[in-house]
């Protein structure tokens, strides 16, 4: 098949719908999930502030979430999607099962990039009369940063991954063109060039995040 306008089009259109549906949807996990992640670290056994109880219940929700493939959230929270956006189609009906799923994901990778803060530096801020809010805006997040970027990085690959699933309920982006013409139509041209440009991206998501985090990390200077 050629690739006339109208087929250049269409995957114009595809890649902006995908670029969209990956920064809104990252953007909300995020603003979600990293206070999860706080949350998780703080309360945690040997926490700056443990409790058990609410770290018990987050930590459980959480993992219900994650446990749920993405394909299935992405059909079972339709009736939510539409309350929210008021449609099931299209690439923002998408961002609302995408947010469900790579919420808590984000959460626990800001959990695991939070408690490899050395305890050393975490008692040193106490020592010196730091509160709780101190130690996570000061110590905990700063000390952070490079590990937190790198998560950054498989976050989003994974929900650009996320957003290629659901081209199969009408989602829009790169996913959908891939499926409805390299599935149904098996015009695999077309398929093909959906998923370089889908390589594409991940590699520049992933080389902008590691050089980041590389310019962040006080250990290589």
């Amino acid at each position: 098949m050629s690739f006339d306008s109208q087929v250049v089009s269409m995957i114009g259109t595809g890649f902006l719908e995908t670029v969209l549906m990956v920064v809104f949807s990252s953007a909300i996990s995020y603003a979600i999930g990293i206070p999860l992640g706080i949350l998780l670290t703080v309360t945690d056994k040997g926490g700056i502030r443990p409790n058990r109880g609410l770290n018990l219940v987050a930590g459980t929700v959480i993992n219900l979430l994650r446990s749920i493939p993405f394909i299935i959230l992405l059909i079972a929270v339709l009736p939510f999607t539409r309350l929210v956006v008021g449609t099931t189609l299209g690439w923002k009906a998408v961002v609302v099962p995408l947010v469900i799923s790579a919420a808590p994901y984000v959460a626990r990778m800001v959990e695991s990039s939070l408690k490899e803060v050395d305890a050393g530096v975490i008692e040193a801020a106490k020592s010196m009369g730091a509160d709780t809010r101190q130690i996570v805006w000061k110590v905990l997040l700063p000390e952070s940063r490079p590990s937190l970027l790198l998560g950054a990085a498989i976050s989003i690959t994974t929900i650009l991954g996320y957003t290629a699933m659901a081209g199969f309920t009408g989602g829009g982006g790169l996913g959908t063109i891939a499926i409805n013409y390299g599935y149904y139509r098996y015009q695999t041209d077309i398929m093909l060039v959906t998923v370089v440009i889908l390589i594409v991206i991940v590699q520049v998501i992933q080389e902008f995040f590691l050089r980041t985090a590389r310019r962040t990390d006080k250990r290589i200077r």
